[in-house]
């Protein structure tokens, strides 16, 4: 990178940080304007302007503001404290921030529960923060049910909607007082409270509970109302699950604090999202990197270049449809992030660098102390020096990426709040890492920087695995597969095979027609080295991901390739004959006794 560009993308990055620490400065300065006092501020300032806004219902900023304080007058009539949890479980829609912003105004907790989940997850995600109160949406009664029996909390049953089994929820909050909460009904809260709990996505395991206190709440809409530069002319579209940060706090916090508006969609619909877009006349998008993978995935539609978007926010756009997605549905700028809804490291892209989740300048490195540190696939650890101590990588070298946890009040942003279940965080702090006594909190993912500061995601830890002495990555890998066309999605993994060291690359890929397999397997001796090509293929209708459109690997991992356990066809990457072979129970049994060259 020339001084020139370097200069330039200085002042872009810094402009953009100036609006964010512009937003978010304040924050600890005035430790009891919580949210939900923000909330009610904005209700007086934009009066009836058009706040969160759907299918099914919408409100006004005077409206949200009403509806909050129903809820929060029903939880002081349950006698929630200070500290006490309620779970919500709804699809997102309007009245879902009204109840969660209601909740916290009285100090209540409100664990956000994620839809998706049916029996022994469900139960466990519900247990794990001893709810006093549960509300469940009457569509949802089905997947609740199957987790009742297995609760070990007790907590009391709430229907919104008709269910004949739970109270209405929805009927009783009539009867409260939409006023103004008075100073007396107001708990008196500050921004070291607790006011959610937001759930890990469980990709590798059981979620985790998040401790999410009231000043991470006005982090993460500040710092995107400066991040984005939001205005009251700009309406957000909103797709993404309201149970986790990004479609539940980013996109409408962030819209919200500078008087504009959220286009609420109960799920993402990859033949409706242009004609949301412009039918809601959108300006702004908030995205997945899967979302994107979709939508270019997608038969062509008119209004996907007829729309006003200025800008799209979000994390995990991958660089194989960066420039692909920016260019067929006319997008002026894509601001990529990084960020852990717990943690401390938080990237950002504001010069629109194509595949990069941003970078961290000196001028605001003192702000973030990050470092990407050399990371052993085996033993899933850093490595360690003679002494102890981590090694800082070179650059484009991967490593996992770690955020300094500093104690300090004055940088609250630094701090390492943790899970509800206490036992779980240890695994999350990388303690002497660089001197004795200092602690860094793992994000549990590999990047690579570059020479110039800019980040790469690589892979999450435990995704990357050895086979043949290398490191193989499966984004890359993945990434390689996608491009091949034809190929909708592919997820790749690592399986064990017996008597082999390591584990064999096997990709469970989804194909819009009859896939190539001959071309595929040519595009691939190209594309990766040997070590990397997938020794295995599955032919599969869909890939299995989570609300967030994050794939799902441990159940296939579990099953391997064993093709009388699985469906599906699986092909094998034959070297005798240099082209995928179907897998049949003989082959497999040969290939399991060594009998075949891998």
């Amino acid at each position: 990178m020339s001084f020139l560009e370097q200069l330039k993308g200085d002042i872009v990055y810094l402009r953009g940080a100036l609006r964010a620490l512009g937003m978010t400065t304040p924050i600890a300065k005035n430790p009891k304007r919580v949210f939900p006092v923000v909330i009610a501020e904005l209700a007086e300032k934009y009066g009836d302007a058009p706040a969160l806004i759907s299918d099914r219902e919408s409100f006004s900023y005077r409206t949200l503001a009403e509806r909050s304080n129903r809820y929060a007058r029903w939880a002081r009539a349950q006698g929630i404290a200070r500290g006490d949890t309620i779970c919500l479980m709804m699809p997102n829609r309007p009245e879902y921030m009204a109840i969660w912003i209601g909740i916290t105004a009285v100090g209540g907790v409100a664990a956000l529960i994620n839809t998706n989940l049916v029996g022994p997850s469900l139960a466990h995600c519900i247990d794990i923060v001893s709810p006093k109160h549960v509300i469940v949406a009457s569509d949802l009664a089905a997947g609740f049910a199957s987790a009742r029996g297995m609760l070990k909390s007790q907590p009391k049953i709430w229907s919104h909607g008709e269910s004949g089994e739970y109270p209405r929820l929805d009927q009783l909050i009539e009867t409260f007082s939409s006023d103004a909460l008075t100073d007396a009904e107001r708990c008196l809260l500050t921004i070291e409270d607790r006011a959610l709990y937001i759930y890990t996505s469980g990709t590798t395991g059981l979620p985790k509970a998040a401790n999410i206190n009231h000043y991470r709440v006005m982090l993460a809409s500040c710092a995107f109302a400066g991040v984005m530069d939001t205005q009251p002319t700009d309406r957000m579209y909103d797709c993404l699950p309201m149970y986790h940060t990004a479609g539940g706090l980013v996109a409408t916090g962030a819209v919200l604090h500078r008087g504009g508006a959220v286009v609420i969609r109960e799920k993402f619909s990859a033949r409706e999202f242009w004609d949301d877009v412009v039918r809601f006349d959108c300006t702004l998008i908030q995205y997945i990197g899967e979302l994107c993978r979709y939508l270019v995935h997608s038969p062509p539609n008119p209004n996907e270049t007829k729309h006003r978007i200025r800008l799209i926010c979000g994390n995990g756009l991958r660089p194989d449809l960066w420039e692909e997605f920016k260019t067929r549905f006319r997008i002026p700028l894509i601001l990529e992030f990084y960020g852990a809804t717990e943690g401390n490291v938080n990237i950002f892209n504001f010069e629109g660098k194509p595949g990069s989740v941003g970078r961290v300048p000196w001028f605001v490195a003192h702000r973030f102390p990050i470092s990407v540190v050399r990371f052993d696939v085996n033993t899933q650890q850093p490595v360690r020096t003679t002494d102890g101590f981590c090694i800082k990588c070179n650059p484009d070298e991967p490593g996992e990426v770690i955020g300094r946890i500093l104690n300090d009040s004055s940088k609250p942003g630094n701090r390492f709040e943790g899970y509800a279940a206490e036992n779980q965080n240890e695994n999350k702090i990388l303690r002497d890492v660089f001197r004795k006594g200092d602690a860094w909190f793992r994000t549990g993912d590999l990047m690579r920087k570059d020479k110039d500061g800019y980040f790469y995601f690589v892979d999450r830890v435990g995704d990357t695995f050895r086979w043949k002495g290398e490191n193989v990555s499966t984004s890359e890998v993945s990434e390689a597969i996608t491009t091949f066309p034809g190929i909708v999605d592919a997820n790749v993994y690592g399986v064990s095979v017996h008597g082999r060291d390591g584990r064999a690359g096997m990709a469970a890929v989804v194909c819009s027609d009859r896939c190539d397999l001959e071309a595929l397997h040519a595009h691939l001796s190209k594309a990766l080295p040997e070590y990397a090509r997938p020794v295995f293929v599955r032919v599969q209708s869909q890939i299995d991901v989570t609300g967030t459109f994050k794939q799902k690997k441990v159940d296939l991992v579990k099953q391997g390739f064993d093709p009388t356990l699985i469906v599906d066809p699986i092909y094998f990457n034959d070297p005798a004959t240099r082209s995928f072979v179907r897998l049949d129970p003989d082959l497999h049994e040969r290939i399991e006794s060594g009998n075949i060259r891998l």
